[in-house]
């Protein structure tokens, strides 16, 4: 009988332990989910209150969380407009009719939360022409919500892998790469402290409705060093996409103005030949795309790289301005991805030139008589009205560059076989070889480039494909 008592008491403590325990258990789970939702409430308050500081210092609009959701679809994959590091971004109409594109940050982590306030900073601090404008943002419910200019036409680098449409004309390339360097030369030459955008790429050059460039995503950009200063350089950890990053920057942590010209380098270098700038389908060797294009270029190849595509317009086979351009804008990438920041040409530099070449096409190439011989020889005469030089007073607006269609390259253009009669006479021109070469520089070193891009006969490898 005691024994029978004793195994009830017995079951009853364990028991009544169990219940204990597993009260103690919710108790605690309890706790911490109160002291963990009060944390996460009081760094929503908190970063909700630096978004409306900043918001409210830089006068940028806040929209209602629901009328994004509204403009969305309630962020409709139908309406996604591409995905990247930090955020998707959705295609959108607001209340009034306007078209706008809407960056809704994935992560909400204080590295992200700092990119975002960032961008709203130095975005709303400056204005150009070719910046994408900052519309307003959104920060209900703890979602970091930024609201941009729609650009209807996308990025460079969907037009230059095929995504969208069906290639650009050299006109167009050009007139892209002077508008982009314009607005980095704001960046760099026209605010004080300046800004160093470091992540000069091609998904990050929006085109609009008329193919005008607009430069997007300033999440990872830096202030620089005022006028006053006497200090050359940032320093701070390397960040960027791989690919674009200035190699020298990587190296020894410095961060200039020439670390947006390196990347613009590479920009240039897909412009001329369509390629991707990181693609493990290609030679070991050749992978990276600076690399393969400073090598190509040094030997006198650049013919082996070049875009077929951009020959496909009838105009482009009859004039010489395609093809000198071409070698211009690659000599040009070539200065721009040197490894050592102090022979890269600064963004104003590079701006001018390019302008020049988009202003003028005749005249841009100096007082080098063999090559307006050479424009003469394959122009066409029925073409001689519309390749005439332009005047001084012409502006980059007065000149449109015409077509974006492109039909099957069924023959070797006509320009293709005076190509080594242009390349002896190559803009190229380097003094000292040895400042152009680093054994540290690879895969972007630059080596003294041949006298002429080409010495051999004229083979395109690379066959246009729509």
């Amino acid at each position: 009988m005691s024994g029978r008592c004793g195994g009830h008491a017995r079951l009853i403590i364990l028991i009544g332990g169990f219940i204990f325990g597993v009260s103690l258990m919710v108790a605690l789970g309890s706790i911490c989910c109160y002291f963990r939702r009060r944390t996460k409430l009081r760094v929503t308050k908190s970063t909700k209150r630096r978004f409306t500081e900043t918001t409210n210092n830089y006068s940028v609009p806040i929209y209602p969380y629901k009328d994004i959701e509204k403009a969305t679809n309630n962020f409709s994959e139908k309406q996604r407009l591409g995905t990247g590091a930090y955020g998707t971004v959705y295609s959108g109409k607001l209340y009034n009719d306007e078209y706008v594109a809407i960056k809704r940050i994935k992560h909400r982590d204080n590295e992200s939360i700092e990119q975002v306030m960032n961008e709203i900073k130095l975005i709303s601090s400056v204005r150009h022409p070719n910046l994408v404008r900052l519309l307003g943002c959104s920060i209900e419910y703890g979602e970091q919500i930024l609201v941009y200019e729609f650009m209807p036409n996308g990025t460079l680098n969907q037009h230059l892998q095929r995504e969208k449409g069906s290639g650009l004309s050299w006109p167009f390339r050009v007139k892209i790469a002077t508008e982009t360097a314009q607005a980095i030369a704001h960046l760099h030459s026209a605010i004080n402290p300046p800004i160093y955008h470091r992540d000069i790429k091609s998904s990050n050059i929006l085109l609009d409705q008329n193919f005008g460039s607009k430069v997007a995503d300033f999440g990872l950009s830096r202030l620089g060093i005022t006028e006053i200063s006497h200090v050359s350089h940032v320093s701070t950890a390397p960040q960027g996409t791989p690919g674009y990053v200035d190699p020298q920057y990587h190296q020894d942590f410095h961060l200039s103005d020439k670390s947006d010209v390196y990347s613009f380098g590479v920009v240039l270098v897909e412009i001329i030949t369509g390629l991707k700038v990181v693609d493990f389908s290609r030679p070991h060797n050749e992978v990276n795309l600076a690399s393969l294009a400073v090598d190509r270029i040094r030997k006198g190849l650049l013919k082996d790289i070049i875009d077929p595509i951009v020959f496909l317009e009838p105009e482009a086979t009859n004039d010489g301005w395609t093809l000198s351009s071409i070698h211009k804008v690659a000599e040009l990438a070539f200065r721009c991805l040197a490894f050592h920041r102090d022979m890269r040409p600064c963004m104003t530099e590079v701006a001018t030139e390019l302008e020049q070449l988009s202003l003028n096409k005749w005249d841009s190439f100096g007082e080098n008589s063999s090559i307006i011989d050479h424009f003469s020889s394959c122009s066409s005469s029925s073409s001689s009205e519309n390749e005439k030089p332009l005047s001084s007073n012409t502006t980059l607006k007065d000149v449109e560059p015409k077509g974006k269609c492109h039909l099957k390259l069924e023959t070797v253009p006509v320009s293709f076989k005076s190509v080594d009669r242009l390349n002896s006479n190559s803009p190229i021109s380097v003094q000292d070889p040895h400042l152009w070469f680093s054994e540290q520089s690879s895969p972007s070193s630059n080596s003294f480039p041949s006298k002429s891009f080409d010495h051999g006969s004229v083979s395109y490898g690379r066959e246009a494909s729509l």
